[in-house]
C-alpha cells in the first residue's frame, strides 16, 4: 500500500484554476470521491476543497498510470480542462505524502502560516470521507498522526500568535484603508457560512457595525445571534442591489456556483467603495468601476507577506518537528500487523508452557517419559485458546479501530517494549476519535 497526493495550491495553481477545481456543493464533492475511488488501485480517497487548495489525498495499491486518471476525472467533471489541469498542481507519494499533510495541517502550507481554519476544515474533510465509506484505515492512521502533528507545533511554536486567516487578512485591509478605525463604518458581510462567520467576528473585534446579507435568513440571524458588542442586522438576499450601492465595505463570501454580484447591479455613487471578494469561485463578476476596488483572494497577499515575514522564521524550526513525526509514523505502522502479534502470543504461550512442563517434570509430578506428551496436549490447550482472539484480530486488521486494539494487545502482554509511548499513542487515538465523531 502506498500514499500518494495531488495537490492544487495558491503555491502552484491560479486563482482561474483553483476555481474551476473547487468542490462548491455536496453533490459535486460525493462525485469527486466516488469518481476517483472508483479508479483501479485506488483503496481510499480523501478530498479537501478550501478556497486556497484542492487536495487529492489516496491510499493507493500501485502509482502507476493513478495521476492521469486522476487528472483526467478532474477535468471530467470540472470546466478544466486536461492540459490546463497537467501543467498546474504538485505530486507527493509515500513518505512526502505523509509529509505534505502533517505540514497541510500544522498550517505551515497555508497562504498564512500559522492560521488556524485549515484544521477544522481538514477534519471536517475527514469526517465526510470516513462516514461515507471513501476512506478507512490508511488515510485514517495519516489523519490522527497528521493532527496529533499539527497540536505539536502549535504548542512547541508562536506561529498562532496573532492567528490571521483570509477573512482576518481582508478585514486588516480594510482597516488599513480607512487609517487603522472601522468605528462607525458598517461591513457588509454576504453569506451566513464558515468564511461569513469569521469575516463578522474580525469586523466586531475592530469595533466596525455588521450588516448580514444571505439567502437563508435563518442562518442569517443565527450568525447574528454570535456576534457581540457591536450592532448586527439582517437583511434578505432580494436587497443586495440597492445595500451594495449605499455602503462602502463588503465582504462577499458564499457558497455559490457562479458570481452574484453583477454588473448591471452596480449603479454610480459620490464615494468610494472597497469589496472584498474571498470566495472562491468569484461572487463579483470583473468589473472597472471609478468608484470601486475589489480585492480577490489573491489580492490579499500584500497584506499576507506583513503577517508571514514575522512568522517565518519562527516557522522554520517547526519543520523538524514535522519531520520528526513522519519518521515516528512509519516506525509506528510497522508495529500495528496483527500477524506479528498473534506470533509473539503464540511464542509466549510456548514458552510459559515449557517453562512450567519443566517445574513440573523436576518437582516430579510428571514422569520424564511423559513430558513429549504432555507437552503436545498444552499446545493444542494454548492453540485452542488462542483461536477466537487470532480469529477477531484478522477480522479487525483493516478495520481503523485494530490500531488502538493492536497496541493495547501490544501493552497488556508486554510485546512492545516502549510501553510508556505505546501508553500515549492509544490514549492519543481514542481522544483524536472521540473529538473527531463526537458530533456524529
Amino acid at each position: 500500500m502506498h500514499y500518494l497526493n495531488l495537490s492544487f495550491t495558491h503555491k502552484n495553481t491560479d486563482l482561474v484554476t483553483r476555481e474551476k477545481l473547487a468542490c462548491n456543493s455536496d453533490e459535486l464533492l460525493e462525485k469527486f470521491h466516488k469518481s476517483i475511488k472508483e479508479l483501479d488501485d485506488v483503496k481510499e480517497v480523501l478530498i479537501l476543497s478550501t478556497c486556497n487548495r484542492v487536495e487529492i489525498f489516496m491510499a493507493v495499491d500501485s502509482f502507476e498510470g493513478i495521476e492521469n486518471k486522476v487528472r483526467e476525472k478532474l477535468a471530467s467533471l470540472t470546466t478544466a480542462s486536461i492540459e490546463e489541469i497537467e501543467q498546474k498542481g504538485e505530486v507527493y507519494q509515500d513518505s512526502e505524502a505523509v509529509r505534505h499533510m502533517f505540514m497541510v495541517g500544522s498550517s505551515l502550507d497555508s497562504l498564512v502560516i500559522g492560521e488556524t481554519q485549515i484544521t477544522g476544515q481538514l477534519k471536517n474533510a475527514f469526517r465526510y470521507s470516513f462516514e461515507k465509506g471513501f476512506c478507512g484505515q490508511n488515510i485514517a492512521r495519516v489523519m490522527m498522526n497528521t493532527f496529533k502533528c499539527s497540536g505539536a507545533v502549535r504548542s512547541s511554536s508562536d506561529i498562532t500568535k496573532n492567528p490571521v486567516s483570509v477573512a482576518s487578512v481582508a478585514v486588516a485591509k480594510a482597516k488599513d484603508i480607512f487609517d487603522g478605525n472601522l468605528g462607525g463604518y458598517t461591513g457588509v458581510v454576504v453569506g451566513a457560512g464558515e468564511m461569513g462567520e469569521l469575516v463578522a467576528k474580525h469586523l466586531a473585534k475592530s469595533g466596525a457595525n455588521i450588516m448580514i446579507v444571505n439567502r437563508n435568513l435563518e442562518k442569517a440571524y443565527e450568525l447574528a445571534s454570535k456576534i457581540e458588542n457591536v450592532t448586527v442586522v439582517v437583511e434578505p438576499f432580494s436587497k443586495l442591489k440597492e445595500i451594495l450601492n449605499n455602503y462602502r465595505l463588503l465582504f462577499s463570501a458564499t457558497g455559490a456556483e457562479h458570481t452574484i454580484i453583477t454588473k448591471d447591479m452596480i449603479e454610480n455613487t459620490n464615494f468610494k467603495r472597497h469589496w472584498f471578494d474571498i470566495a472562491v469561485p468569484r461572487d463579483i463578476e470583473d468589473c472597472e468601476h471609478s468608484d470601486i476596488e475589489v480585492y480577490a483572494v489573491d489580492d490579499l497577499k500584500e497584506q499576507v507577506e506583513k503577517n508571514i515575514k514575522a512568522r517565518e522564521e519562527n516557522a522554520k524550526n517547526t519543520y523538524a518537528i514535522v519531520d520528526r513525526f513522519v519518521e515516528d509514523f512509519y516506525r509506528w505502522l510497522d508495529t500495528l500487523g496483527v500477524e506479528p502479534v498473534i506470533k509473539q502470543l503464540r511464542q509466549k504461550a510456548e514458552e510459559a508452557s515449557k517453562k512450567e512442563l519443566a517445574k513440573a517434570v523436576k518437582k516430579g509430578y510428571i514422569p520424564k517419559e511423559y513430558e513429549k506428551s504432555v507437552m503436545r496436549i498444552l499446545q493444542g490447550a494454548f492453540k485452542t485458546y488462542l483461536h477466537t482472539p487470532t480469529i477477531n484480530l484478522k477480522k479487525i486488521s483493516t478495520e481503523p479501530q485494530s490500531d488502538t486494539v493492536v497496541q493495547a494487545m501490544q501493552l497488556i502482554f508486554d510485546i512492545n517494549t516502549e510501553r510508556e509511548k505505546a501508553i500515549n499513542t492509544y490514549k492519543c487515538d481514542y481522544l483524536l476519535e472521540k473529538d473527531l465523531f463526537k458530533n456524529k
